[in-house]
């Protein structure tokens, strides 16, 4: 029988041994520490506040976007950029007030030949010339080829469509196929929602293997309209609208039933993405981020708030928004830090280990110092404007000021967050001092014109709209 003799030479060449291994791998450790974080952001589109179940709603079920507050933070008062989708978009890529480019005036983009500009810096071109793998999956609506376009604003793939809304089966916008891979224009089968989810689950795998960090821009069109469920009911709408060439947002279809079908194939995609994060060993390596572009449309719940989709009234504003960066980031907490879709830039960039272009300063915050608890909730100064009926808004603090055609009003959003209650008499020395205030930042913005779109609900559209008028191009020549 072999037996093996232990001598003090053994045991020296397996200390030695022991301590390579443990250099080895503290050194792999501080690696791993030192890497960067992998981004995933992910962006519905139309969804309101209350649309999750985390949020409060009684019928949806979104047991995977709620899972990222679970092991993350959930937001009570986030806020995005616009009250509709291009708007806001723009906010969100350069961390800037949207009123700064031509882009930003369009409410949405519709047509006109603006777009944004590729020479900006944008939270793509920023990260990628920190190394990172940059990719846009879903909706872009900033602009169109041959000027503007993803790949020239800092993305290196592209897979999605361009406009503003796409036929979930057909993939068409305005009778015209608006899918694309990069910048060549491809047909495929299948439902939006799950193509979307299955190049993100592939991106994953390939980025994980390039061995670099990445972004992955994940912009769902869900629960956007056309109201078009997966399976056969989905494509027989889908081949109604194309049969009667109906517009997309047709409004002789869909339902609160349809709503919930949608967004809860939303949130099984979105649990697929994650799943895919963890398969390839990267799920505590990377932030997720889920939001919305703008509060929701006809079929939202938007509880507690008033208002919806190209209104600035709270409803219309307020968004849901979670954040997982496990072991950076609290679990299970909920936070009244006021946020709002510009504060992304400077947040990730921080937590990136880079700088915003300093030619270009972020109008947002870095959120991390809140989010670690390294500071405590931060008080902030929020202005809106939205040319569709001459809407004006301010937050600072808790108060709001707001303004809808001739009507003015003072909220405290905190104590009334449905705004029934008008301080604006009772408080007047406040309601004063906040509208001094819109009107200086409302002066160092781009002006309306009346060239740009806007856009809003009128009381034949919407029931509970009574008397509401479409909104004219009219920009407001007082500009307060």
């Amino acid at each position: 029988m072999y037996r093996k003799v232990v001598t003090r030479r053994t045991l020296l060449q397996g200390a030695a041994i022991s301590t390579v291994l443990a250099t080895a791998g503290s050194q792999s450790s501080r690696a791993n520490s030192a890497r960067k974080p992998n981004i995933l952001f992910i962006l519905a589109d139309d969804l309101g506040y209350a649309d999750l179940s985390s949020y409060g709603h009684p019928t949806i079920k979104t047991p995977h976007i709620d899972s990222l507050g679970q092991n993350g933070t959930r937001f009570l008062q986030a806020y995005s950029n616009s009250a509709v989708c291009s708007a806001t978009r723009t906010a969100l890529i350069t961390g800037r007030y949207q009123y700064r480019l031509p882009l930003g005036l369009e409410e949405p983009l519709a047509g006109a030949d603006v777009g944004l500009p590729p020479e900006h810096p944008t939270l793509p071109s920023l990260l990628k010339k920190a190394g990172y793998q940059t990719t846009l999956i879903g909706k872009w609506h900033m602009g169109s080829l041959p000027k503007f376009g993803p790949l020239q604003s800092g993305y290196e793939h592209f897979y999605g469509f361009r406009g503003g809304a796409v036929d979930y089966y057909s993939h068409d916008s305005n009778k015209k196929n608006d899918f694309w891979d990069d910048d060549v224009a491809i047909e495929k089968v299948g439902y939006l929602t799950d193509l979307l989810g299955d190049r993100a689950v592939e991106t994953i795998s390939s980025n994980v293997k390039a061995n670099k960090p990445f972004l992955i821009s994940l912009h769902f069109s869900a629960p956007h309209w056309p109201w078009e469920v997966p399976g056969e009911e989905g494509k027989k709408e889908s081949e109604r609208i194309a049969r009667q060439s109906l517009s997309l947002a047709t409004f002789d279809a869909g339902s609160q039933e349809i709503y919930r079908r949608i967004v809860e194939r939303l949130d099984y995609q979105i649990g697929r993405v994650l799943e895919a994060l963890k398969d390839n060993g990267v799920a505590d390596d990377t932030i997720v981020i889920f939001t919305s572009d703008n509060g929701g449309e006809r079929f939202s719940n938007t509880w507690p708030f008033s208002g919806k989709k190209s209104e600035l009234l709270e409803g219309g504003l307020r968004i849901p928004a979670l954040i997982r960066w496990t072991g950076k980031i609290a679990a299970g907490r909920a936070t009244n830090q006021v946020a709002i879709s510009m504060d992304w830039l400077p947040t990730l960039l921080e937590a990136a280990g880079t700088t915003p272009d300093p030619a270009f300063p972020p109008d947002g915050i870095s959120l991390l110092p809140v989010l670690t608890g390294a500071t405590p909730v931060k008080e902030r100064k929020l202005f809106w404007r939205y040319k569709g009926n001459k809407q004006r808004a301010a937050r600072i603090g808790d108060d709001k000021y707001l303004k809808i055609l001739d009507n003015t009003f003072l909220f405290n959003v905190v104590h009334d967050p449905l705004e029934r209650t008008n301080l604006k008499t009772r408080n007047s020395d406040t309601y004063k001092k906040i509208l001094s205030e819109w009107r200086a930042w409302n002066a160092s913005m781009l002006s309306e014109t009346d060239a740009s779109y806007t856009f809003g609900f009128s009381g034949d559209q919407f029931a509970d709209h009574i008397g509401a008028r479409a909104p004219t191009r009219d920009r407001d020549v007082d500009q307060d």
